[in-house]
């Protein structure tokens, strides 16, 4: 058997690279660019994040979890949020607390609250209910059109679990 020349092993090389780039960018590892300061201060503007899209395949969201996920209300874009309610919650705010199940959610990770009142929404089935830490400057499940404040699961393209930019805050987005 004659052997390949270097051009044709080059390419093939390339090509299959390439192959495999797209069916882990697919199926396993995706990297997100954070554009707004909604998530501050777990998340900074410029951030980069790394999802991992196969992760609820096997298990179910849990609530304080950042996910990357598609908006409801414009499914071209991306949004990342953390999950507040999960199916069958009951959840609302008062004075810029958030109530799940009229019990307070402890939300340490929040530093920049604001006084907002949101009236009680149970989270339909497959669906959850997600808000930004930044709470005075997020755009997200309280203000969105009814009908659309929830994110179905479906939406969820997965969990942030590795912040890999800038290196000075490498590691997890928690």
């Amino acid at each position: 058997m004659a052997a390949k020349s270097w051009w044709r092993e080059t390419i093939e090389t390339i090509l299959w690279a390439l192959a495999l780039a797209l069916i882990l960018r697919t199926f396993v590892v995706q990297a997100f660019w954070i554009p707004s300061g909604s998530m501050i201060p777990t998340l900074e503007v410029s951030d980069r994040v790394l999802v991992a899209k196969f992760w609820y395949t096997f298990f179910e969201p849990r609530r304080g979890e950042v996910v990357v996920f598609k908006y409801p209300v414009d499914p071209t874009r991306d949004f990342v949020k953390r999950i507040v309610g999960l199916p069958g919650d009951v959840v609302y705010l008062k004075d810029g607390v958030v109530y799940v199940n009229d019990q307070a959610l402890d939300e340490a990770y929040v530093k920049n609250h604001d006084s907002f009142n949101m009236p009680s929404l149970t989270v339909p089935p497959g669906h959850y209910f997600v808000l930004g830490d930044n709470r005075p400057n997020s755009q997200d499940g309280r203000f969105w059109p009814s009908g659309s404040q929830f994110v179905p699961k479906s939406f969820i393209r997965g969990p942030a679990f590795f912040r890999y930019w800038p290196l000075d805050r490498l590691g997890l987005p928690y």
